[in-house]
């Protein structure tokens, strides 16, 4: 078997050091296998394609004409728009959300030896070589991630062929570590959040992707403390582009209220329970064709967080 290449941790925002050894894995898989599938992982965002020019079209009637805004001009206000900070309403839903994060109930007297536990339900864009990128079906994922670090975890996702799969324990002093004793250190000051978000997220094409990109990864797939959580909504705030989703959809079907950020022709959101402000997924959204395949208005990806909590083992479930 292929030995699996030593990964960049040093270099790697929070959560994408495990989700790029999932990329690796599969990619060593299928030179085992010689099949001919791509995967478009979550969360790896530096890989998307170019977008496709658009072109200009125009409506005359008798007695007035109306000019129908080209896909060109939409992208130049989504670019304006995305110079920008965030919205009053987007910052407005930030504060309520991070309120409601100060006060989240949390498992009591977590112990270093324990794993948090997060089942979801996720659907990402899969593409065969030559043909279009297409959603995948919804499927269960379940992970477990040793609380300080300092175990192996495990990923059971069988639809992605990691039926059990062990995931490496995190080298100890690194910034992008994601295990909830290093978020516990993290800092509770919006400012000093943001700063620490510039500092360590990577990939994308600007640093604002960047920052929301990394804002997603950590609200999605780790236990991340009250007042670090509160300050990290806080810190989104600062992030250019942001706005607001009235009404989003997650894998699950659960409606909600979504801020989002616009990047490379996709509208990227995260889903939040319009009441308790909870966190409840994520999806994504071609808001124009894209040289991937993907027409405007599909989907590019779903995500749902159904439970997280914390175990005793790995493997063991609430």
């Amino acid at each position: 078997m292929n030995q699996l290449p030593e990964l960049p941790e040093r270099d790697l925002p929070p959560g994408h050091h495990r989700l790029l050894k999932e990329h690796l894995m599969t990619e060593i898989r299928r030179d085992e296998t010689q099949t001919a599938t791509t995967t478009a992982r979550p969360r790896t965002r530096w890989l998307r394609p170019a977008l496709v020019a658009g072109a200009v079209a125009a409506v005359a009637a008798v007695t007035v004409t109306l000019t129908v805004p080209s896909e060109r001009t939409e992208r130049t206000e989504r670019t304006e728009r995305s110079e920008r900070p965030a919205s009053q309403e987007a910052a407005a839903l930030l504060e309520d959300i991070a309120l409601a994060a100060e006060h989240a109930d949390m498992p009591t007297g977590i112990r270093d030896d324990q794993f948090v536990y997060i089942k979801s339900k996720v659907g990402w864009s899969v593409q065969n070589d030559g043909e279009p990128a297409k959603l995948e079906p919804i499927h269960q994922r379940e992970v477990w991630l040793s609380v300080d670090g300092s175990q192996q975890g495990m990923l059971h996702d069988p639809d992605r062929r990691s039926d059990h799969e062990p995931l490496d324990k995190e080298t100890p002093g690194i910034p992008s570590n994601t295990n909830y004793r290093h978020l516990q250190t993290l800092p509770t000051d919006p400012d000093k959040m943001f700063k620490w978000l510039n500092s360590v997220s990577i990939g994308s094409n600007g640093k604002d992707e960047a920052n929301f990109v990394l804002v997603g990864d950590l609200v999605s797939e780790s236990l991340m403390p009250p007042a670090q959580a509160a300050a990290l909504y806080r810190a989104a705030t600062k992030i250019s582009g942001v706005f607001v989703i009235d009404d989003a959809v997650d894998a699950a079907g659960r409606h909600g209220v979504a801020v989002a950020r616009i990047d490379d022709g996709e509208r990227t959101e995260l889903i939040f329970d319009k009441k308790t402000k909870e966190f409840l997924g994520e999806r994504g959204v071609a808001v124009e064709d894209m040289q991937s395949g993907f027409k405007k208005g599909e989907m590019t990806s779903r995500t749902a967080i159904l439970e997280r909590t914390v175990v005793d083992k790995v493997g063991q479930r609430p």
